[in-house]
């Protein structure tokens, strides 16, 4: 999404009357429906107006185009400048500039990051070579404008206030440095050159009009790519946060594998819905099995398991990939160290004990933690959705210094799902009553949400958007007793009043019922599709939250849930002896079951109320 769009002589003229910054701030509110703080506001005028004093006497043609804080297609970053327009032979070129206000950096051992001064604190970070090449790939496999048009993307980095260039500019980050240069303080004469060999001719902004207009390629499936990416097919481009976790993680995989004397590692990634905590997973999976390092991927819901394995039939045996999927209970009797590295996503579902009936192991948490050497827990705490959750930080961290494990956290800020709308779950959260928000409503939200009024409409909904046969999928609180499991006749969730009814997911398919054709007949629950998406969600809200239409008031109703779900078992007991607190904890795996179920759409999402 375009959110400054000028000609460079309109952008010369905002910089020389000193109110870049300004228009730059009005156009991210009216655009991205975002406030921006100080220290971001303060940053557009400290850097906009040095690459303004750097262009001005560049010889660029004034109708070249220039992009301010384009944002990138499915996701919330944002490119921080771009320039635009044609080469002398007439191609399309658009050069991509990473702007930092740096001084200074140093080198990090792991591959990709630096470390630098942010916020206060000495922290690791993407490279800014790697940071424009990564947006500039990212732009390419998600454009279709950009290969069909041959628009060439030139990603760099412009540092105008670092002096310091030796850690920047060391070897083991050449491979970044060759695809994106850097330029810094002194390099205002390079950087010219640079961007004159590509834009000779101006555009008057249509290339990057033509990209942001240009067709959006389906989002890459996770599960569809993991086979790919076993084979070390490069599937996913990791964007600035992702690339932090990563590097994280597999350096804790490489320190503890070199030596087995070494301090266990515990690295804790925190991150909600849709920011790529399970693309992150995956690729260290991948990474680690290359490694050498016995690795496994550790969820306690079984339909991601379920959907990953059967994504690889054919690509490896039987016995070799169901190795790499393995349940949170798995580890009960598993000896200390057993694995080198841990992978456990969802880990906001951990449980204490094991097994069908609660009665094996001690705790989840320190039974992963003791396994293996590094373990990797991706968190988020408001998608804990069982009355046993209790996947938390302050828990994991417990029990890895008990360990005397290393413990590191790292945030996943950034959105990938949900159209890329840090605003839409805003919305969902305000709309749920979890958090006040400054999203009350979607207005200029760039995501599909619609209030429906009947089950029949929102069927509808979902069909006409089931354009590949797993495009879309309806959804619902768990409000509804499953009937269908011991009668296949009989209908589980029904509507007499609209003359609808539906069965629940069938059981044979366990987790794989996101990724079948026929499932598109069929409502799917919490258990089912968590930790999973689609590209359209359309949801069941039940009895169990209600909203009152002249307030916007949800209230919460635990007595509603289907007696067939384990999520909120053994209730009524803890209302006896815990009242205010049980009531709590119930109204927060109730609103946040509905938070979880709402973010599984990627394109768009639609709810219906059967109060």
């Amino acid at each position: 999404m375009l959110v400054y769009t000028n000609t460079l002589q309109g952008f010369l003229t905002d910089v020389a009357d000193n109110v870049i910054d300004e228009k730059v701030r009005v156009r991210v509110h009216e655009q991205l429906q975002m406030r921006v703080g100080e220290s971001e506001f303060q940053s557009w005028g400290n850097s906009l107006s040095r690459v303004g004093m750097t262009l001005m006497p560049a010889g660029l043609p004034d109708d070249a185009g220039v992009s301010i804080e384009c944002q990138l297609p499915m996701s919330s970053k944002r490119i921080d400048f771009i320039l635009s327009g044609y080469d002398a032979e007439g191609h399309s070129q658009v050069v991509i500039v990473e702007l930092k206000q740096w001084s200074e950096a140093s080198v990090s051992e792991n591959d990709g990051l630096v470390k630098t001064w942010l916020g206060g604190g000495l922290h690791e970070t993407a490279h800014p070579s790697y940071q424009a090449w990564s947006y500039a790939a990212y732009l390419e496999g998600f454009n279709e404008a950009v290969e069909q048009q041959g628009i060439e993307l030139h990603p760099c980095a412009f540092l105008h206030n670092c002096t310091d260039t030796t850690a920047l500019l060391d070897d083991r980050y050449s491979s970044y440095t060759s695809q994106a240069p850097l330029f810094f303080k002194a390099d205002a004469e390079r950087l010219r050159d640079f961007l004159r060999m590509y834009v000779r001719q101006g555009d008057r902004g249509e290339l990057m009009y033509t990209i942001d207009h240009g067709r959006i390629r389906p989002s890459k499936s996770l599960a569809d790519s993991l086979a790919g990416m076993l084979r070390h097919q490069s599937e996913f481009i990791l964007l600035d946060e992702q690339k932090v976790a990563y590097e994280l993680a597999m350096g804790a995989f490489k320190r503890t594998h070199a030596d087995a004397a070494t301090q266990k590692e515990v690295l804790i990634v925190r991150g909600g819905p849709g920011t790529g905590k399970s693309v992150v997973a995956i690729n260290l999976l991948v990474q680690a099995l290359g490694l050498g390092i016995n690795a496994a991927y550790v969820t306690k819901n079984a339909a991601p398991r379920a959907v990953y394995e059967s994504k690889l039939t054919g690509v490896l045996t039987k016995s070799r990939y169901s190795a790499l999927f393995k349940g949170s209970g798995a580890f009960t009797e598993s000896e200390s160290d057993t694995f080198g590295a841990l992978i456990v996503d969802e880990a906001h579902r951990l449980n204490e004990k094991s097994g069908l009936y609660s009665n094996l192991g001690e705790n989840q948490i320190l039974e992963l933690i003791r396994a293996a050497r590094t373990t990797v827990f991706f968190l988020d705490e408001d998608q804990r959705i069982h009355i046993k959750d209790i996947g938390s930080e302050a828990e994991i961290r417990a029990h890895a210094i008990a360990a005397g494990a290393r413990v590191t956290a790292v945030d996943l800020p950034s959105q990938f799902r949900c159209n890329g709308s840090d605003g839409y779950l805003a919305f969902v959260d305000h709309f749920l009553g979890i958090r006040e928000t400054a999203h009350p409503s979607l207005d200029d939200i760039d995501y599909e949400f619609h209030i429906a009024q009947s089950p029949v409409e929102l069927d509808q909904w979902v069909r006409d958007r089931n354009h590949n046969g797993t495009a879309a999928r309806l959804v619902a609180g768990y409000c509804w007793d499953w009937q269908s499991k011991k009668d296949r006749h009989a209908m589980d969730i029904v509507f007499p009043e609209f003359d609808y009814a539906r069965q629940w997911n069938l059981s044979e398919d366990g987790g794989r019922w996101i990724m079948r054709a026929e499932s598109i007949d069929q409502i799917g629950c919490i258990h089912t599709c968590q930790g999973l998406e689609c590209e359209y969600i359309g949801v069941i809200i039940g009895p169990d939250l209600l909203r009152d239409p002249a307030t916007g008031i949800c209230t919460t109703h635990p007595a509603a849930r289907s007696r067939n779900d384990r999520s909120i078992f053994g209730w009524k007991s803890a209302m006896k002896s815990d009242p205010e607190g049980t009531r709590r904890h119930l109204d927060a795996i109730i609103r946040n079951t509905y938070r979880t179920l709402m973010t599984r759409g990627m394109k768009g999402c639609a709810i219906w109320f059967a109060e």
